[in-house]
């Protein structure tokens, strides 16, 4: 069947032939869910880990086409040390984990972000497994590590100033899509959907400009609760919005 009604929800349908080629998430909420359990933040980094194998799995077997996880922030490395290589190391698991079943699950993985920040283990792996999965053409996973928008745009700024400087390119025939192949997320199409848990109302830093004409979905929902059938509630009110991309309907 192509519909899925959920039994907490009833009037939530989302129809599988029609889904969204991208969708993003924000994974927000795992040190609140850890602090609402009084266990230490580390074990809702934790949580939240195996949520995203959960939820990055599922989107393989509804067939959607990409998926970006925000994993790690420019601005992480404010938090305490010891949460921060809590990350890390759940990072280097997830990956190693990864590789292991790579052939298995025929997941393509990404990453977007200065890797060049990341102990060189980590970076390491990232590589390994960008350049395993090379090949594959099922979904792509694109895993937001070191990122932040601005600092994405900055580098892409500068990337394409050193190009004109050098006559490889002309500032006064710019275009978006020409910009575009200069940022970490070239060749990837805009995401359809941004999804945020969590009940924070902000993009805080995440994908600027791929953003655009994104669509919203907003839950109170904690990350390592987020469960797939809230995914099917993001996906479903997706499938009701009109999206104009700034024109009109015809009609």
């Amino acid at each position: 069947m192509p519909f899925f009604r959920t039994k907490e929800a009833p009037r939530t349908e989302v129809d599988f032939t029609n889904l969204p080629r991208h969708v993003a998430i924000i994974m927000d909420g795992n040190g609140r869910w850890a602090k609402k359990r009084g266990l230490p933040r580390t074990a809702g980094h934790a949580a939240g880990a195996e949520n995203f194998r959960t939820i990055a799995t599922y989107c393989k077997e509804i067939g959607l086409e990409y998926l970006t996880v925000y994993a790690f922030s420019t601005e992480n490395w404010k938090r305490p040390a010891e949460e921060v290589s809590a990350i890390m190391g759940l990072l280097k698991k997830y990956l190693l984990e990864a590789i292991e079943k790579m052939e298995r699950d025929r997941v393509k993985m990404c990453f977007f972000g200065d890797l060049s920040q990341l102990p060189e283990e980590l970076q390491l792996l990232c590589e390994r497994t960008r350049e395993i999965s090379r090949h594959y053409d099922g979904v792509q996973v694109n895993i937001c590590l070191n990122y932040g928008g601005r600092d994405e745009i900055l580098r892409a700024a500068r990337r394409f100033a050193l190009d004109c400087a050098e006559g490889k390119a002309d500032p006064n025939h710019l275009t978006e899509a020409q910009f575009s192949s200069y940022l970490y997320s070239a060749g990837v199409p805009d995401p359809d959907l941004i999804i945020r848990p969590s009940g924070e109302l902000r993009l805080s830093n995440f994908l600027p400009w791929q953003s655009a004409y994104a669509e919203f979905y907003f839950t109170d929902v904690l990350w390592p609760d987020f469960s797939k059938e809230e995914l099917h509630r993001a996906l479903a009110s997706y499938q009701h919005r009109q999206r104009r991309f700034g024109g009109v309907l015809n009609g």
